[in-house]
């Protein structure tokens, strides 16, 4: 069977959406009259053709987002838990789903789990909303016949890079808006005031200061050329994400980002955290490591990280230690070796990998929130100096002239 979503009116003319499993379009039209509804629209989740026939494999729109993949594992381990088996708790979870989206991607799932496919086989459908951690932590799970153990590790890691990343989004939040409004005041000051007080102070007729010259100068131009200080802006996003898109330049960059003195700390300790935690559940999870290493690579975003990571990984497939491998990377913070030293030596490798992940997410939560409080003030200082130096670049010629009657 397959997944497929509709709109109906129901008999009171109200347009019901939802998602239901049939064999064809058609079955699901007569399900629907059945339960006294009007079709108005039934589509798969998406159709795709292979050999000439329709399959169920679903190409969502929209991907799961990070609180919502947390909910999902954390109701698929509770319910395996209690025994249910994995179709009938796939189909519990998708009934109990808010969004229609994440129902719709969940009955896919349990379509494919229906035609005999392991769950990690299922989730592998979906490489946008599931990554290889997600489905090699699942298919550990399923080998071993511990898979409601691993979805509750998994949920709690999940929920773990949730609420990391969104304290970083927070903290951002303030100051990102504080610059946008510092813009927009003095923006709207030299295109709608600045002009108007210009025009009386041309027709004084005196030489005018410096810093006055140096207002009018910047107002004429913003209103002439706005447009083009905004096109300039966005080419230069544009560009700028088009060059990092390439390997070769964004490898160049990663590598220059480990060199910079504040961006080095915070690129370090991020990756540390995003690797450990990566190695630490999966090798929990009865991955080997090698294997886990290969994905917590992966895991990791700086290009440059992720080529010496390959190598570490190469160099333990031969024979070496862990840390060893990890030593010749030249750039994991001295307490994530000792760690794991220490793991391998008392055979709790497990245990260390996550706690020096927590050790390092809150070392680039106490950066982020540090920058974040000296930026505030900074941007305060600066928004007022410029204002101020408006003010001023106004008032000057008329206390001049004052001076001079």
């Amino acid at each position: 069977m397959a997944a497929f979503e509709y709109t109906a009116l129901d008999v009171n003319g109200r347009r019901r959406k939802g998602v239901l499993e049939a064999d064809s379009i058609r079955q699901i039209r007569q399900l629907l009259r059945d339960q006294g509804l009007a079709p108005l629209t039934v589509e798969a989740t998406a159709e795709a053709e292979d050999d000439g026939r329709q399959t169920s494999i679903p190409h969502f729109r929209r991907k799961l987002k990070g609180l919502d993949r947390v909910l999902v594992t954390r109701q698929l381990a509770t319910l395996i838990g209690a025994g249910l088996p994995l179709d009938e708790a796939l189909s519990a979870v998708a009934q109990q789903a808010e969004k229609q989206h994440v129902s719709a991607l969940l009955m896919a799932v349990r379509s494919r789990v229906l035609e005999g496919h392991s769950l990690a086989a299922s989730l592998g459908e979906f490489p946008a909303s599931f990554n290889a951690l997600y489905r090699s932590t699942v298919a550990a799970g399923e080998q071993s016949g511990y898979l409601n153990r691993v979805l509750e590790n998994l949920a709690d890691y999940t929920e773990r890079q949730f609420e990391a990343w969104r304290n970083v989004e927070m903290a951002l939040l303030y100051p990102i808006v504080l610059f946008f409004l510092a813009i927009l005041i003095v923006g709207a000051l030299m295109v709608f005031v600045v002009p108007d007080m210009i025009r009386v102070l041309d027709n004084m007729g005196r030489e005018l200061p410096w810093s006055t010259r140096l207002l009018i100068g910047t107002s004429t131009w913003a209103q002439q050329w706005w447009w083009l200080a905004l096109l300039a802006v966005a080419a230069l996003i544009l560009g700028v994400q088009s060059l990092l898109r390439r390997p070769a330049p964004r490898l160049a960059w990663d590598r220059h980002k480990l060199g910079l003195p504040l961006v080095r700390r915070i690129t370090k300790a991020a990756s540390a955290a995003r690797y450990a935690n990566t190695l630490s559940i999966l090798n929990g999870s009865g991955v080997p490591l090698v294997d886990a290493m290969r994905i917590a690579t992966e895991v990791v975003s700086n290009t440059w990280l992720q080529q010496l990571l390959k190598e570490a990984t190469q160099r333990v497939s031969e024979g070496a230690s862990l840390r060893a491998g990890l030593e010749g990377v030249g750039h994991f913070p001295p307490m994530l070796l000792h760690m794991v030293a220490s793991g391998e030596a008392s055979g709790e490798l497990d245990a260390m990998l996550d706690r020096v992940a927590r050790h390092q997410q809150a070392e680039v939560e106490r950066i982020v929130a540090t920058l974040v409080a000296l930026f505030q003030p900074f941007m305060l200082l600066l928004m007022g100096g410029m204002v101020m130096f408006i003010v001023m670049a106004i008032l000057l010629p008329i206390l001049n002239m004052n001076q001079l009657v």
